[in-house]
């Protein structure tokens, strides 16, 4: 599919309950993305996992990622099963490492939709899209701290899973410029967290305009 028929989709990257339930509810994200950094940040332990799930279902959410872990590609398979079992929304996410991608693979063969994240690498990209990863996750930021045109790498990425099932969801954005530029560069889907995703949706400009309208509506008798 060419990337211009691809709608943009936007998703939350938090364990923040409360905000991640705002955005829900507006319906402005399509999910939510977690990961153990994210869920530790948010005071979240994994016996909590159920309940992130069951509220963020009930709340409207389409996909809700979580990332299975291990050392070895059987242990990432036993502890994505709980994963999996959360419900039909659930997707796993797993790390691009060699042992990652052997679990992704069989994960893919199994049915399951899996997101191949932390990837820095064209070829990494590849090797996602050729086992039919429905996802990969580079993260812009943290290849801008290593001193990467990430913007480049990352569209180079979308190019090489042109054509299969692979897309990019890009991570480590800090702005709402960092979206709309990978967005002109091909790239269809994001996640954020949610002080990015407010400021995406806000301009003062606009917050202006709507006070003259509300203003102007109460002077003529609304």
């Amino acid at each position: 599919m060419p990337v211009a028929a691809i709608a943009p989709r936007l998703y939350v990257d938090s364990a923040d309950v409360e905000r991640v339930s705002r955005l829900l509810a507006a319906r402005v994200v399509h999910g939510v993305t977690t990961n153990p950094t994210i869920l530790e940040r948010g005071g979240c332990s994994a016996a909590q996992i159920p309940e992130l799930y069951a509220r963020w279902e009930g709340e409207g959410a389409p996909e809700i990622f979580f990332q299975t872990w291990g050392g070895s590609a059987a242990e990432m398979l036993r502890n994505a099963d709980a994963t999996r079992a959360l419900g039909d929304r659930a997707a796993v996410k797993v790390p691009a490492t060699a042992a990652g991608f052997a679990a992704a693979s069989a994960l893919v063969a199994d049915g399951a939709s899996v997101l191949v994240t932390a990837v820095y690498s064209v070829g990494q990209a590849l090797a996602a899209a050729s086992i039919g990863a429905r996802y990969i996750a580079p993260y812009l930021g943290r290849l801008r701290d290593a001193g990467v045109d990430g913007d480049a790498l990352i569209a180079r990425m979308q190019e090489v899973c042109a054509g299969s099932e692979t897309n990019v969801l890009a991570a480590s954005l800090r702005s709402a410029d960092d979206i709309v530029s990978l967005r002109m560069a091909g790239v269809p889907y994001f996640t954020a967290a949610p002080d990015v995703l407010d400021a995406l949706l806000q301009h003062d400009v606009s917050d202006s305009s709507a006070a003259e309208f509300e203003a102007a509506m109460g002077r003529i008798g609304a």
